[in-house]
């Protein structure tokens, strides 16, 4: 069987926020998982950024269950944006991207930001000179 890591951000919601989801992702669908950062205060909303492991059947399953359970869950990558405002086209970021998400574009010579490729590590946020990449992790 083929394993799937990903980075997941879940999104709680205030009513959701005390069940034990995590611990339901371990004891029903077998998923190893690491908390990166959290967020979350009782009777209010929360966000938890999550690296899960698991089967791919497994894994499904358990973002079937987050979701069911009125959560939002997206990809780590979908949390992190590019201010081209900001952005002044150095490169820097791109010597730090491991996953090819930023890249320059031979035609302009402007950094190119893929967020389909990236995989949310963060090392590009710390990387930037003038801090035009960030990860909105907002609830």
């Amino acid at each position: 069987m083929s394993t799937v890591t990903k980075k997941i951000v879940i999104r709680y919601s205030a009513d959701i926020v005390e069940q034990p989801i995590t611990c339901q992702l371990v004891k029903k669908y077998d998923l190893d998982f690491n908390i990166l950062k959290a967020r979350i205060f009782p009777r209010r909303e929360g966000v938890m950024v999550l690296e899960l492991s698991g089967t791919k059947e497994n894994f499904e399953a358990g973002m079937r269950f987050l979701k069911e359970k009125g959560l939002k869950v997206e990809p780590l990558s979908k949390s992190v944006t590019m201010n081209v405002e900001k952005c002044i086209h150095c490169g820097a970021c791109i010597a730090f991207c491991s996953t090819d998400a930023l890249s320059i574009d031979p035609q302009t010579m402007k950094v190119i930001f893929d967020p389909e490729k990236c995989n949310g590590c963060e090392v590009c946020v710390t990387g930037c000179p003038v801090r035009a990449m960030a990860v909105d992790l907002s609830v």
